[in-house]
């Protein structure tokens, strides 16, 4: 009786303590029986309740005879969602095939395939595998195999891949290759190749790429980049080239992600000038720069102390207008500044941002640090300045430390228009804000500007009473040139 055979495959332990229940392991996939069963049992069951509940469960919702549809819908809307069966999917999935009136097709064959690789359950997917090579899809009964086989078979190797499962992923490959008509797609081969190269595999990457070329597979652009990493890896940089090379003169035009190995790799054996004329190359071919380019040649250049160079490059590709967008070269303004040449990094700062650039928030206040500690205020001044009218806004910190820079040498009424564009803008200012602006106007002895300050202070709710209100009044007014009288 075919729920028999499912009931002897489910063994579930009986104890007087009932203890929770878990998953065992799925049996092998059975060959189709020689004999008819009878679909349905008539016996009475005497397992335990939760076995019963699982062929109660199948007899209610799955009574044979049924198709790979039923089955499917069975599994997909009923089995997968269930808390207590769920994962006797393959136990099911296993049973129907024992089933005369019953063929697998590459619809339960592919849905079986994603369920157990997403689960994990990979010793399942290698029986699954072998099972689909006696077991073809009936779409492979005409001339031509399954259209399916391919894509189910890259699935299983990619998570055998991913899994670093080596050996079971040629075990899929060569399944595969024993179901379908003709040679593997490319796409396969760069999978079991990345999956050597990932590993530290790089021999067997490289037979697998000898087998790709025998079985007249033509290679593609992710096939050379995989490859030319595996070289850069494995510090085998002249093959590299080789192959670049190679690469070129089959036809395939190189891209972003192979310059950036090559000269990843050219900078790990210290060869700078060859790395940078790797990156020029790249502009010769039109080859469209990445951040991560910039950020290899940056990263490069300023850890062999040449931090000049890497400025000066940058800036020579934003001339040439090939900087990659979004590139924060805060990295750069940092190394810039924490060596005092706080010059070059606003140059180089002034020279991108007025060709569209736009620096990141933390790189301008890596500047404007840069510069106060320097004395450079009306640098300072203007890069905040600047920032605010492009919309990047800054800490209240780095705004009121400016400010104060300002007022202490007696530019206070550049300092208040600074904090008006900030107000503009949408900046929350503090209490902190007003009380440096109202010292400055009080040092320059600008009666009129302070009292006006102070009384915003005090719509605002910044004065807590009338005394700190006086203090301030009183401050004010006693500087010289006051027309102010204490009322006494």
């Amino acid at each position: 009786m075919a729920l028999k055979r499912l009931q002897n495959s489910i063994r579930i332990p009986i104890s007087s303590s009932s203890p929770p229940l878990s998953p065992l392991p799925n049996p092998s996939l059975p060959a189709p029986p020689e004999t008819s069963l009878t679909p349905l049992p008539t016996l009475s069951l005497s397992h335990n309740t939760h076995h019963s509940r699982l062929l109660d469960f199948l007899k209610s919702n799955l009574t044979p005879p049924f198709t790979p549809h039923n089955l499917l819908h069975f599994l997909k809307s009923k089995l997968r969602h269930h808390p207590n069966f769920t994962h006797y999917d393959f136990h099911i999935f296993n049973w129907a095939s024992t089933i005369d009136s019953y063929r697998h097709d590459h619809t339960t064959f592919e849905w079986m395939a994603r369920t157990l690789a997403i689960t994990n359950r990979l010793a399942e997917l290698r029986a699954l595998l072998q099972f689909m090579v006696s077991n073809p899809c009936p779409c492979a009964d005409g001339i031509f195999c399954c259209s399916r086989i391919e894509p189910i078979s890259q699935f299983a190797i990619n998570s055998y891949c991913r899994a670093e499962k080596l050996d079971d992923a040629v075990f899929a490959f060569e399944c595969m290759r024993n179901l379908i008509d003709g040679r593997p797609s490319v796409v396969i081969y760069n999978i079991l190749i990345h999956g050597f190269v990932k590993c530290g595999r790089h021999d067997k990457a490289l037979e697998f790429y000898n087998r790709m070329m025998e079985d007249r597979v033509k290679p593609d652009i992710f096939t050379f980049n995989i490859l030319i990493s595996g070289y850069c890896r494995n510090l085998q940089l002249e093959m590299a080239l080789e192959l670049f090379k190679e690469m070129r003169e089959t036809g395939s035009k190189p891209n972003v992600v192979s310059f950036n190995t090559l000269i990843k790799g050219l900078f790990r054996e210290r060869k700078l000038k060859e790395g940078i004329g790797m990156a020029y190359e790249m502009i010769d071919l039109g080859c469209e720069f990445s951040s991560v380019t910039c950020e290899i040649l940056v990263h490069a250049l300023c850890k062999e102390g040449q931090v000049l160079r890497a400025c000066e490059l940058l800036i020579d590709f934003s001339k040439k207008r090939v900087f990659p967008a979004g590139y924060d070269y805060y990295a750069l303004v940092e190394a810039l500044c924490g060596k005092g040449n706080v010059v070059k990094a606003l140059e180089l700062i002034d020279e991108l941002w007025n060709n569209g650039n736009v620096p990141s928030l933390i790189a301008c206040t890596t500047l404007i640090d840069g510069l106060r500690k320097f004395k450079r205020i009306n640098e300072a001044f203007r890069i905040l300045e600047k920032m605010l009218k492009e919309g990047i806004a800054p800490d209240s910190v780095t705004l009121n430390c400016v400010l104060q820079d300002l007022c202490n040498v007696q530019k206070t009424t550049e300092a208040n228009r600074l904090r008006l564009l900030a107000s503009s803008k949408g900046l929350d200012l503090d209490v902190i804000t007003y009380k440096i602006l109202v010292s400055g106007y009080t040092l320059e002895g600008r009666r009129k500007e302070g009292e006006i300050l102070v009384n915003e202070m005090l719509d605002r709710g910044f004065i807590p009473d009338l005394d700190t209100y006086n203090r301030l009044m009183d401050g004010l007014s006693n500087r010289r040139g006051s027309t102010r009288r204490k009322v006494t």
